[in-house]
């Protein structure tokens, strides 16, 4: 069962819960006017690129209806929706999972510190064709940080994050051909 997410509530949420615990519309690009003729008046056109990054059990096949309706609703019947890529679906594997359960210890033992265990992924990589077309469970250990522009232009990775990358990862293969290692 859904519930509606305040703006007091959300604003009240960590970074981590808001990527986690919620879908969300984001505006990731928009453009209005003409850059090389600007004009002192309201633009003829504007266009935005969105996404909707959504937790796992959601119906993303209601998301644009809703959009559509908001839209109507407060009077802008002449905004245009389309989907613009394949959807990737919101995959999510258990903290209690065996394998999550053997790849927390692996990286504990690792770096000498217990990870922190997340069980969602949001739909915006194709995870879902290893947990839903295959059945594997999957984890995820992530080498960056919240500052590193992921994606963008001026991505950047800082070489202690790489290190630390590599020793976690190390870490993880080496035990994953250990015996005693979860079929």
């Amino acid at each position: 069962k859904c519930r509606r997410l305040t703006r007091e509530v959300y604003s009240g949420l960590t970074p981590w819960e808001r990527l986690c615990g919620f879908n969300t519309f984001e505006a990731l690009a928009f453009r209005t006017g003409d850059v090389d003729m600007p004009q002192n008046a309201i633009p003829d056109k504007a266009s935005a690129v969105c996404q909707i990054r959504f937790v796992p059990g959601s119906d993303e096949s209601k998301f644009l209806p809703a959009i559509r309706r908001h839209l109507d609703g407060n009077g802008y019947q002449q905004v245009t929706l389309e989907q613009s890529r394949g959807l990737m679906r919101a995959t999510r594997t258990e903290p209690d999972h065996p394998w999550v359960k053997w790849a927390a210890a692996s990286l504990e033992r690792t770096m000498g510190a217990r990870p922190a265990v997340l069980p969602n992924l949001g739909g915006t990589i194709p995870n879902d064709v290893f947990t839903e077309i295959l059945g594997m469970p999957t984890i995820w250990v992530p080498h960056s940080y919240s500052a590193c522009s992921q994606h963008a232009p001026n991505e950047h990775l800082l070489a202690p994050i790489v290190r630390e990358g590599l020793l976690m990862m190390t870490g993880l293969f080496w035990d994953l051909g250990e015996a005693g290692t979860p079929a």
